[in-house]
């Protein structure tokens, strides 16, 4: 894969090149700070939902095994506890949210970074989402080998862009997402980046520093 400048993508199908700004594809590489937003990212995709009964909750009788005294037996209780066949769950998951607090302006930065990265080695392209009019995954697939895209790769698109979502989709180790719904996680957990011309836009107007 050609390397590119951290101002110029090379347009996918094309020998053109686009230009990328500097105020969001310019920002140095901040390790820390890019793992700490990708993990509440991810944090964030969890449902949380995993539940268990614990010893107060199984349906079960309350009623002691067998009597205290005179069976020879050691003495216990009810059959609810968790050693036993049946009984509740000890230290069991709980519904909870897994959502981590990162400010705007650190996950913006972070975003800025991750993108950057592609920009500066290369693996970023930019897509001219006019020329699929119509769904084409052989088109899609030879624009992506002719740019000798490493895989995976990301294709961020518009909403709008359905012919090209619907061109990209089916390709093995291609994965396709609104630039509404890119996160850093999605960025740098790909070897290569595909941008459409709008979603570039968008996704550059989500990572540009704001005085908020």
């Amino acid at each position: 894969m050609a390397t590119a400048s951290a101002t110029k993508a090379p347009v996918l199908g094309k020998q053109s090149k686009a230009d990328l700004p500097a105020d969001v594809f310019g920002e140095e590489f901040h390790e820390s700070l890019v793992h700490e937003t990708a993990r509440a990212d991810l944090a964030a995709r969890r449902r949380g939902t995993a539940s268990s009964l614990g010893r107060g909750e199984v349906a079960m009788t309350t009623a002691k095994a067998w009597r205290q005294k005179g069976t020879g037996r050691a003495r216990a209780g009810a059959l609810s506890v968790p050693h036993r066949r049946g009984g509740g769950v000890a230290f069991g998951p709980k519904p909870r949210d897994y959502a981590v607090k990162v400010n705007r302006k650190a996950r913006r930065r972070a975003l800025r970074a991750a993108l950057s990265v592609h920009a500066a080695r290369g693996s970023l392209a930019v897509l001219d989402g006019s020329t699929f009019s119509e769904p084409a995954t052989k088109q899609a697939a030879q624009a992506l080998e002719k740019w000798a895209a490493r895989k995976p790769t990301l294709v961020v698109l518009d909403v709008e862009e359905v012919a090209a979502l619907k061109s990209f989709r089916n390709i093995r180790g291609v994965t396709v997402m609104q630039a509404s719904q890119v996160a850093v996680a999605d960025v740098v957990g790909h070897a290569s980046l595909v941008l459409s011309q709008t979603a570039l836009e968008q996704v550059g107007e989500r990572a540009k520093e704001k005085t908020d």
